[in-house]
């Protein structure tokens, strides 16, 4: 059984209803205060989209990172470095491929760059949804997925925060695709629910 799994089993019962955020925190306007890098300009024609925890400012209350996470497709790995290259970004990254970060000579955040070969990656880089500052970002079912794969307990209170809010019909949606992409987490996906129901209520 995973870790996160057995995690979620004890959040459940331990969870009290009514203790999440305050809705006057949750309801507040969206705000794009960490500096983002014009990437636009950057990588030109490659389709990318926000991931992570910056990504999170599209649904939800900005929260402080140090790291502006990007995802493309794996076939455009190559012609992104070249990029970010000559852009002056320096790149660096494990032996695994897959993932590279670009540094830039400004001293800047550094851009970690996550390929994929999802089958729903072009789904979501057709349907971006802008943050405030008007970014692509991971759509919401998506980034979910990603934080659900991820398992951490950061990436769980992030789906909850994900879930606060959502109707039954996107709720239905989501469990497909984690039915589909990452079937053995479907039982972890219908505990994040419950507990964002008891956390922050019904809609």
């Amino acid at each position: 059984m995973r870790p996160a799994t057995i995690f979620l089993r004890m959040a459940l019962r331990r969870a009290a209803r009514g203790t999440g955020s305050s809705e006057e925190f949750l309801n507040r306007s969206r705000t794009a205060m960490i500096p983002t890098p014009d990437l636009g300009t950057i990588l030109g024609r490659i389709p990318w989209l926000l991931i992570g925890g910056i990504a999170l400012r599209a649904y939800m209350p900005e929260r402080t990172t140090l790291d502006v996470d990007i995802m493309i497709h794996v076939h455009d790995e190559a012609q992104a470095k070249v990029a970010f290259q000559s852009a002056g970004y320096t790149i660096t990254g494990p032996p695994t491929i897959g993932v590279f970060t670009a540094h830039p000579c400004d001293g800047g955040p550094p851009i970690d760059v996550l390929t994929s070969t999802a089958l729903w990656l072009t789904d979501a880089q057709e349907h971006p949804t802008p943050d405030p500052a008007g970014l692509p970002t991971m759509p919401r079912r998506y980034l979910l997925l990603l934080k659900l794969q991820a398992g951490r307990t950061q990436d769980l209170a992030d789906v909850q925060r994900l879930l606060r809010g959502t109707s039954s019909a996107e709720r239905t949606e989501m469990r497909a695709i984690v039915a589909r992409y990452a079937a053995d987490l479907v039982e972890d996906y219908d505990a994040l629910v419950t507990l964002a129901d008891l956390e922050y209520g019904t809609i």
